[in-house]
């Protein structure tokens, strides 16, 4: 099938991701995405797809019609990733700059569960839902997330599956706290600003000394605190009896200056 080139073009920007920019070409020739990709002989239905598999008849067909180097196609798709990588990157965009996504933009580490400041403008990413103003939360929440963010995308680059490892045990440990269930992964790319902010935030508390911590949280132990550290230490009950016995030591430190109190 030979494609016919579109009456526009559209300039991709640094770092777009492919489907936002078919939609930024779609609204130029005046239509929807699966009627741009059904006219150059792609189906519609996996427009979406095409972010994370492309093959090199599609990448061609797209080129062609839009008058772009093929290979600039494949660069704006996810390429193989290594599994900890993949998981960390959203199938379907859960935040935006406020400042960039204006006219259909979509770069492409918006989508990573570790971006927190748009590298166009600097601003901070927000929800999708909720990017014109942003909720209300404190700036101290915001700075430790964004320490959060810095420290998963280290851990995501250098591919170590301790690190990793650790890193979600401090997002379990946070969503036990707040009560929720699924998969801590998926928790760092949901769409409320705050479960989002905390688990980062956690992230960032469980890189030093990660087991006194959850010990300080257990010493006045509720049943979601309990419930919480079970989940995060499931697979690692060594771990989980060193964090009873650092809270019990704390409890009787607690109780032998509550008696030297009173003497």
């Amino acid at each position: 099938m030979k494609c016919r080139p579109l009456p526009k073009s559209v300039a991709p920007v640094p770092d777009e991701l492919l489907s936002g920019w078919l939609s930024r070409l779609a609204a130029s020739n005046h239509c929807e995405v699966a009627d741009l990709l059904n006219h150059i002989g792609i189906d519609g239905k996996y427009a979406a797809a095409l972010d994370h598999d492309i093959d090199m008849l599609a990448a061609d067909r797209i080129s062609a019609a839009a008058r772009i180097d093929p290979a600039f196609v494949q660069s704006m798709t996810f390429a193989a990733m290594p599994e900890a990588e993949m998981r960390l990157t959203a199938q379907v965009p859960f935040q935006a700059c406020p400042n960039c996504a204006d006219g259909g933009l979509e770069l492409r580490h918006w989508r990573r569960a570790w971006a927190f400041d748009c590298q166009m403008c600097g601003d901070r990413l927000l929800p999708k839902a909720d990017r014109q103003k942003g909720a209300a939360v404190s700036e101290k929440l915001i700075e430790r997330a964004r320490h959060g963010a810095a420290v998963l995308e280290r851990v995501a680059m250098s591919g170590s599956a301790r690190q990793l490892r650790r890193s979600m045990r401090a997002v379990t440990f946070a969503m036990g706290l707040k009560a929720l269930r699924g998969d801590p992964f998926f928790a760092l790319q949901r769409p409320k600003p705050n479960i989002r902010l905390f688990c980062l935030a956690a992230i960032a508390s469980g890189q030093s000394r990660p087991l006194v911590k959850a010990a300080l949280c257990s010493v006045d132990i509720d049943v979601y605190a309990r419930i919480a550290l079970l989940r995060a230490y499931e697979k690692e009950p060594r771990l989980l009896a060193i964090v009873d016995q650092i809270a019990q030591r704390m409890r009787l430190r607690a109780d032998v200056s509550a008696i030297s109190s009173h003497i």
